[in-house]
């Protein structure tokens, strides 16, 4: 890995970005020199430390993402943390030396900021909590932000509440378990087999099913005494979200946030019950939403009660393609970060 001076990363005109020409798996990344402008009006250069890898960046990639890449030479990535080097005329919120991060708000093939440095527009970034490494930073935004905005904020989780997490030892899963505690719901994971159940448990979930061998609709019915959860979180879809629908109590509620099953996902009908489709971009996208999901974060990575887990941290944007293959092979249980 080439090693660049504090001098020579303060005055080059281009940066080192992970792009790809091409959809496809993950060999078709790659590491290259871009142009780094100077930050515009209302605009922040970052120097980035770290970044975190999510789903849909895979998604993206491979060309099934919600919307398309723009390629050729398309960027990537939603999250990462930094520092910021300079501001833009205008801005006043941030000043070069703080600390911040990716406010996952943007187009990524644009804005992606798997680079070593970034210009963003002020809105996409909001602070670093105090005291918060870059590594941690990395893996804290996006997850907590989704499982926080989709639980709460859309699917109106109380204290009390049995909740249904699908997915639950993915980045976003284990957040929305340690969410769901730190408000005092009843977290109920699901897994696909035996092997994550233990780190699930020792996560904080009340319980754990896993679904290649028992029911998830049986197991919830039993563990809330026949009454059902109040909320089902999903990150599957497809035709299994209608029957996630019948674990759900009278009024229930299903937020459908992501669609690991690319079918068409089918509509449950036990009713009365609400079906929300969640997207945080349209929350993090308002200043109040980004202040109030912000606080909720910055408040539980400093009283420790939400502590990302990280599956792998690999060293330099060129393991990009084995962070890639890693998170595609659904063996981790968290996040993935690379260190830059």
């Amino acid at each position: 890995m080439t090693t660049r001076t504090p001098q020579d990363m303060t005055t080059r005109q281009t940066t080192r970005a992970v792009l790809f020409h091409e959809t496809g798996g993950p060999e078709v990344l790659t590491v290259e020199e871009v142009p780094l402008p100077a930050p515009g009006p209302g605009e922040l250069l970052v120097r980035v430390e770290a970044i975190g890898l999510n789903r849909a960046e895979a998604l993206f990639r491979a060309g099934t993402y919600y919307y398309p890449a723009t390629l050729p030479g398309s960027r990537l990535g939603y999250e990462a943390a930094g520092v910021v080097e300079a501001a833009g005329p205008g801005v006043t919120a941030y000043a070069p030396g703080d600390p911040v991060m990716a406010a996952a708000n943007f187009d990524f093939g644009v804005h992606g900021v798997h680079a070593e440095r970034v210009v963003l527009p002020e809105e996409y970034v909001v602070p670093r909590p105090d005291g918060v490494d870059a590594v941690t930073a990395a893996a804290a935004w996006l997850t907590y932000s989704t499982a926080y905005g989709g639980m709460v904020e859309a699917g109106g989780l109380r204290p009390g509440d049995p909740v249904v997490i699908t997915g639950a030892s993915s980045g976003v899963g284990t957040a929305a378990i340690q969410v769901a505690r730190r408000i005092g719901a009843v977290p109920i994971a699901t897994t696909r087999g035996e092997g994550k159940r233990r780190r699930l448990l020792d996560l904080g979930a009340a319980r754990v099913i896993t679904t290649e061998s028992e029911s998830v609709v049986k197991e919830v019915r039993r563990f809330t005494g026949g009454r059902g959860a109040r909320l089902v979180f999903d990150a599957v879809g497809g035709p299994g979200f209608a029957e996630l629908g019948d674990a759900l109590e009278p009024g229930g509620t299903a937020v459908l946030y992501g669609w690991l099953d690319p079918r068409p996902a089918t509509v449950p009908m036990n009713w009365p019950l609400t079906v929300r489709g969640y997207a945080n971009g349209a929350v993090v996208a308002d200043a109040e939403g980004r202040a109030r999901i912000a606080g909720f974060i910055g408040s539980g990575l400093r009283d420790g009660t939400l502590a990302p887990v990280i599956a792998e941290t690999f060293e330099g944007l060129e393991r990009i393609t084995d962070a890639h293959r890693l998170m595609e092979s659904n063996t981790h249980t968290g996040k993935i970060v690379i260190r830059v």
